[in-house]
């Protein structure tokens, strides 16, 4: 046994940290984000910060990590609605060559599972009103205030579209869409109050402050220490709070 942990330490010496966690880190505990779920964070991240370069190494270690071709386009459409078009269609068009490539290699991705068709009868605003409820734990009643009360508009593209055209569909767990969300609104800053309330989604959703402490240190090694430092600062000031 001792030797078998010997050996996993040299081994472990020719790999970046974080990238010898992602391949040990293959269950999800209290205090550790699965491999999947750690490829979901850098490929969204990089997506939103627009990174091309170490976007496509990071595809292929997600298809590596176990993530089929259709979790990762759903991470990536996902990611329009916090960085926009632009970058969600850019970092498309990376996965597009990168499967490209491994199957010039004779790397056959699994496609994975399609979205489900949605049979509820409900308008998008009662379904999207529904998903947002569920997600914050907090029923949406009473009079609108601050931004929904001065531009009603973005409340109900709220609902209809981000809630329910995206949240809605099954590709992606509600956990693995706000691992996806927390990681764009990390990359971006400046969004501090929006992180705040997707830091505190996750936890509703079922992510330990173990694991979300795990996903600021996979922010610093893949974008930078101070969008980690500004994202540990809104953790810390949230779990006080609880």
């Amino acid at each position: 046994m001792k030797q078998l942990i010997f050996s996993a330490l040299l081994i472990a010496s020719s790999f970046n940290l974080y990238a010898w966690q992602t391949l040990i880190d293959t269950t999800s505990t209290d205090q550790n984000l699965t491999a999947k779920q750690q490829a979901i964070v850098r490929i969204a991240a990089l997506t939103g910060k627009g990174d091309l370069g170490k976007l496509k190494t990071e595809l292929n270690v997600g298809l590596e990590a176990g993530l089929t071709v259709n979790q990762i386009k759903e991470t990536l459409v996902h990611v329009y609605a916090y960085a926009g078009f632009p970058r969600s269609i850019r970092g498309l068009q990376t996965l597009m060559t990168v499967l490209d490539e491994r199957k010039a290699k004779g790397i056959n991705d699994e496609k994975g599972a399609e979205t489900s068709p949605i049979n509820d009868q409900r308008s998008k605003y009662e379904r999207g009103k529904a998903i947002l409820e569920k997600l914050t734990g907090v029923a949406e009643t009473g009079s609108k205030t601050g931004y929904a009360a001065f531009a009603p508009e973005i409340e109900v593209f709220l609902k209809e579209h981000l809630f329910a055209d995206i949240f809605e569909r099954d590709v992606l767990t509600y956990i693995e869409r706000e691992l996806a969300t927390v990681s764009v609104l990390a990359g971006i800053g400046g969004v501090e109050p929006m992180l705040r309330s997707h830091l505190n989604i996750c936890l509703n959703v079922g992510l330990s402050p173990g694991q979300l402490q795990q996903f600021i240190g996979t922010i610093g090694s893949t974008i930078g220490k101070k969008e980690a430092k500004a994202t540990q600062k809104v953790l810390d000031d949230l779990l006080k709070s609880k």
